[in-house]
């Protein structure tokens, strides 16, 4: 209103009325004059104060560093992981902390806008860290396994919000999370199982039992607790492991856990009764231990289980009921002689089982989606099974099976030349999102690397610049695709790799890409490329559209998100220090509408 009104009474026909009828109003009602002028002054005071400090209907609101007095609010304004007093290593954050996940030490912040730096981290380097959606868990350089987060603490009466110690002296080295239970990986080769919940880990209280009806249901957790003050149990393979092989990696979905052995064989672990809803176990039957009190015999027994997956009990669930045949009988999709046990409990299975299509394959890496699994043989080929009604399998878009309840192999090389040789030398699952590293090379020209992706893309985590809710033949995810950088030592072209690829559950990527390892003497770090959804700030662009394309992150105060390296003290999470001079890497996590950039010990 004001420019238009400014703008009539500048033309020239219209001046000198405009002025006159001015005068004479302002000399008829002098007293209306002041307050039209006092209103005028005010409402420009008021637009420029509006617009010199622009206030988000969904922003967070940050105080002053002159109502506050922590010093550690200056060191929040960077975002390089470095704190900006003295220098010490601290992670950094952003997107959701509705849980306390990502920055337990401020809960009444809802949202992280832009990465900053988490100062609960400082100094700190860990083996390993992952996030759950209420909940989170890492491995300090100890081997130690702390938790915490809403999901964590529960309904106990605390007013801790800082990582609590759980599992201590068992030199863990990885972590699994689901909404119930964390797994943890020894360097011994080991596999623990301890619940999400702090309340649900208190130990039981032990009663005396005649030796010979102890069972591991009722004693389990007193081998090896080392002074543990919580309850946990080891999972155990059912098939006897050879001479020297342990277990190198999991990789937990929703329901169920994958495990690879150091000679390549795959075992998986049903969490509960809908371990394999959707096929992903890649086998039906399996024992489970015998809850305590509920035999009498001198030798207890293990229970028969079988799980037979949905589109099997009833392959017409998804029919319309015009086109859907008569219901007959259909065996029950899971034993009745279970109906009583407590599948919540961390013992309700005690052990690994060998997928049996995949006995004499020997693969080199496991991969767990939400509901799915994947192998890589050490060929370089890719076998996936489990649910598949948004593709994420990735075998092909003729392929309309919602389950796949057998190790099939996933074809890369659909949109190549014959004569291109692929091999998968890489994968990451979350959710319903899948993630393939391929190599290509043709014998002559220079290989290349793309990344291929499938499944969920609703939200832009295919980054192909499209938003498909179900693609089963993988595509390109552009700008990270086909790289290349030049090689000082051999002086020729070489692909850039992903470091890096963590795949977020609820449908955003990270992804860090390995352009440091060519680049000689001045490479500075691995630039962090992000896509997907951003309901929640997770992608760090301090908007919350999504990207259908990968993008190169930036600081909020300027310049590329590269991840460092570098040679730093390193605490464990209680302050003690560790060890000097330790090298370390930025590593970074894809969680629940959040993610986090840590400091992993190389």
């Amino acid at each position: 209103m004001f420019k238009r009104t400014t703008a009539q009474a500048l033309r020239p026909g219209r001046l000198r009325a405009h002025i006159s009828c001015t005068a004479q109003a302002a000399r008829a009602r002098p007293a209306r004059s002041v307050v039209i002028a006092s209103s005028a002054a005010a409402t420009a005071g008021l637009l420029w104060y509006s617009f010199s400090n622009t206030i988000h209907n969904d922003a967070i609101k940050t105080p002053k560093p002159e109502d506050i007095s922590k010093p550690a609010q200056k060191a929040s304004t960077s975002s390089t992981g470095v704190t900006e007093d003295d220098g010490s290593i601290c992670a950094v954050v952003w997107g959701s902390n509705q849980y306390n996940v990502i920055n337990p030490n401020e809960p009444a912040v809802q949202r992280v806008q832009y990465p900053v730096n988490a100062s609960w981290l400082k100094d700190v380097a860990l083996r390993d860290l992952a996030l759950h959606e209420r909940h989170a868990a890492c491995v300090d350089a100890r081997g130690d396994v702390y938790q915490w987060g809403d999901g964590f603490f529960g309904s106990s009466s605390t007013s801790k919000s800082e990582p609590q110690l759980t599992l201590r002296g068992h030199d863990i080295i990885q972590l699994q999370l689901t909404e119930s239970r964390v797994y943890a990986l020894s360097a011994s080769g080991k596999i623990y199982v301890i619940a999400a919940n702090a309340e649900q880990q208190q130990k039981p209280s032990p009663k005396p039992l005649p030796a010979s009806t102890t069972s591991w249901w009722g004693t389990g957790w007193i081998w090896g607790a080392q002074g543990n003050a919580i309850d946990f149990a080891e999972i155990a393979p059912r098939q006897k492991l050879g001479w020297g092989e342990k277990f190198v990696s999991i990789s937990a979905g929703r329901n169920h856990l994958l495990a690879l052995t150091s000679s390549g064989r795959t075992m998986v672990h049903p969490m509960n009764k809908n371990a394999n809803t959707y096929g992903q176990l890649g086998l039906r039957k399996f024992d489970i231990p015998t809850p305590p009190g509920s035999i009498d015999t001198v030798s207890p027994t293990r229970i028969p289980v079988e799980l037979v997956p949905r589109a099997v009990v009833d392959p017409f669930a998804t029919a319309s009921p015009v086109s859907r045949s008569a219901p007959t009988s259909v065996p029950p999709p899971i034993s009745t002689n279970i109906d009583g046990i407590d599948d919540e409990h961390i013992r309700f299975s005690d052990a690994l089982f060998e997928v049996p299509s995949l006995q004499g394959i020997k693969v080199s890496q496991i991969a767990a989606g939400g509901r799915t699994s994947f192998v890589i043989s050490d060929s370089g080929r890719v076998l996936g099974w489990g649910a598949n009604e948004f593709r994420q399998i990735g075998l092909g878009g003729n392929m309309t099976l919602d389950t796949i309840i057998l190790p099939t192999e996933v074809v890369l090389s659909r949109n190549v030349p014959g004569s291109v040789r692929t091999r998968c030398i890489g994968i990451s699952a979350g959710g319903d999102l899948t993630c393939f590293v391929a190599e290509r090379t043709d014998g002559e020209s220079l290989a290349y690397v793309d990344i291929l992706t499938c499944g969920n893309g609703q939200w832009g985590g295919l980054g192909n610049n499209l938003y498909s809710n179900a693609q089963g033949n993988p595509v390109r995810a552009k700008n990270v695709s086909g790289l290349r950088e030049y090689n000082e030592a051999s002086q020729t072209m070489s692909p850039i790799l992903p470091h890096a690829i963590s795949v977020s559950p609820t449908g955003h990527v990270l992804l860090t890409l390995d352009t440091q390892a060519h680049g000689g003497p001045g490479g500075s770090g691995r630039d962090l490329v992000a896509w997907g959804t951003n309901h929640d700030y997770q992608l760090g662009t301090g908007r919350r559209s999504s990207l259908p394309v990968p993008t190169t992150l930036e600081h909020p105060e300027g310049g590329r998100f590269i991840l460092g390296q570098r040679k730093t003290l390193v605490r464990d999470i209680a302050g003690n220090v560790w060890k000097k001079r330790v090298e370390v890497e930025q590593c970074a996590v894809a969680g629940y509408g959040n993610s986090i950039v840590y400091w992993k010990i190389k």
